[in-house]
C-alpha cells in the first residue's frame, strides 16, 4: 500500500490516523507504562485525541513524527513509534510505545531500527537522540539492540535525571576507518 512509510520484517509503518485512537489510549493510558514517560502520568483519551492532532502538525511540518507500528501478519496495531522534535528543537528524539501484550517480543527495537533508517535516508537526519530514565532497563535494552550508543546522563530541573542515547549516520571518515 502506498501510505506505508517503511516496511521492516515483521512490521508496516504508516502515520497514524483517528481510527488509532483506541490503540493510542490503550498503549498511552496504561499507568504503568507510562510511569517512566514524561511527567510519568497516564494520558486520558482527551489528551491522546489532542497529540493526534499534534502528530498531524508535525507531519506538516516536518514530514514525518510518531507512526503506527501495523503487524505485517494481521495488520493489527501494535504501538507507536517516531522521531520528533520536543519544543520545536533542532535534533530529533525518538519515541516508541507498545501495547504492553506486544512486549518482550522485539518489536520495538526492530521499529527504532527502521525509523532511525528512514528519517536518515527520507529526510537526511544526521543523528538522533533518545531519553531514557535511568531506571528504565528495558528501555535501554531496546535503544542498543537499536544500534543506538549510550551517552552521559543529563540533569534535569526537577533534580532528576535523563539516560542519554545518541544515534548518527557514520561519516566518510568512520567509514574509511573499518
Amino acid at each position: 500500500m502506498s501510505h506505508w512509510l517503511f516496511e521492516t520484517e515483521r512490521l508496516r509503518v504508516r502515520p497514524p490516523t483517528r481510527n488509532d485512537l483506541t490503540t493510542m489510549q490503550a498503549v498511552y493510558g496504561d499507568a504503568d507504562a507510562m510511569r517512566f514517560v514524561g511527567d510519568g502520568q497516564a494520558l486520558s483519551a482527551e489528551r491522546c485525541q489532542e497529540w493526534l492532532g499534534v502528530i498531524e502538525q508535525r507531519y506538516a511540518l516536518k514530514g514525518y513524527g510518531m507512526a503506527a507500528l501495523c503487524r505485517r501478519s494481521d495488520g493489527a496495531v501494535l504501538g507507536f513509534c517516531g522521531v520528533v522534535h520536543p519544543n520545536l528543537r533542532p535534533l530529533g528524539e525518538i519515541k516508541y510505545a507498545l501495547a504492553r501484550e506486544h512486549w518482550g517480543h522485539g518489536y520495538a527495537a526492530e521499529a527504532v531500527r527502521g525509523m532511525l533508517a528512514y528519517v536518515t535516508q527520507t529526510f537526511g537526519l544526521p543523528q538522533v537522540a533518545a531519553t531514557v530514565a535511568p531506571a528504565h532497563e528495558r528501555s535501554q535494552r531496546v535503544l542498543s539492540k537499536a544500534g543506538m550508543l549510550k551517552g552521559g546522563l543529563r540533569a534535569n530541573a526537577d533534580g532528576t535525571e535523563t539516560q542519554l542515547f545518541w544515534w548518527r549516520v557514520p561519516s566518510d571518515t568512520d567509514l574509511q576507518n573499518i
